[in-house]
């Protein structure tokens, strides 16, 4: 059972390239508002051809506030050596992070874990739900999450050759994460044909967010920089992410 955590741990590391690049829509920006609310995004997850999953991503309104979740579920073949079922949950409050929750189940693996922002006063109250741990930290003024920051990069005018810059909150450490704009590109899918531009974030981050291997985002080179294809390298072979459905 070792050998299958170990491998399959990989395959499921690329749900978190949705997390790991990130900022926060809400600032002025000359694309803000260029995508709908609520909107969804649904993937097949696939390894050497493969089908080994499902992730989603989506965002909605929660009364006062927004709320983003990412989702990943292994299918059913692999359950039956290396059961996946995760959710990540961001919530918004005038468009700062205000609550960031991950619940993990990865094989044997385990993580409940919860971000507390109090921008007021710079502060983060970090909680470790399986261990009861509370510990607080100072946080600057311009922080995010890992998954809220994602919606802020759709934002930008992105110039390919030229890369951006955001500070993260996450596993308890401040990290200034460095996006590069790499290139366009034109890719067909099964839900169509994009001209795209390609991205990669240079994480630096411990944890589920830690960097095995160089991940490339695709977004729909125009208004809305939808994500319509993620890869990463892993011990053997890439994992892809490939847009399948959703509402957008």
């Amino acid at each position: 059972m070792k050998n299958y955590d170990s491998q399959f741990k990989n395959v499921f590391s690329l749900n978190f390239a949705f997390l790991i690049f990130n900022f926060a829509f809400f600032v002025a920006s000359s694309y803000a508002g260029s995508f709908n609310i609520p909107e969804k995004f649904e993937y097949d997850l696939k390894w050497a051809g493969i089908k080994a999953g499902t992730a989603s991503l989506e965002i909605i309104n929660d009364g006062d506030n927004l709320k983003i979740i990412s989702t990943a579920r292994s299918a059913d073949w692999l359950s039956v050596f290396y059961t996946v079922d995760d959710r990540i949950e961001s919530t918004l409050f005038t468009g700062k992070p205000s609550n960031y929750r991950v619940k993990i189940r990865e094989g044997r693996h385990r993580r409940d874990k919860e971000i507390i922002f109090d921008h007021d006063e710079n502060k983060a109250k970090y909680i470790d739900h399986l261990e009861n741990k509370i510990k607080d930290f100072d946080i600057p003024d311009f922080i995010f999450d890992p998954l809220s920051s994602f919606y802020y990069v759709r934002t930008l005018s992105l110039t390919v050759g030229e890369s951006v810059f955001v500070a993260i909150f996450d596993s308890k450490n401040v990290w200034n994460v460095e996006v590069q704009v790499l290139r366009r590109e034109k890719i067909t899918l099964p839900t169509g044909t994009f001209n795209t531009i390609v991205i990669k974030p240079i994480m630096e981050s411990e944890g589920i967010f830690y960097r095995k291997g160089d991940i490339f985002i695709w977004l729909t080179d125009d208004i809305k920089r939808i994500p319509v294809k993620l890869q990463t390298k892993v011990a053997v072979g890439h994992i892809t992410a490939t847009l399948v459905d959703g509402s957008y």
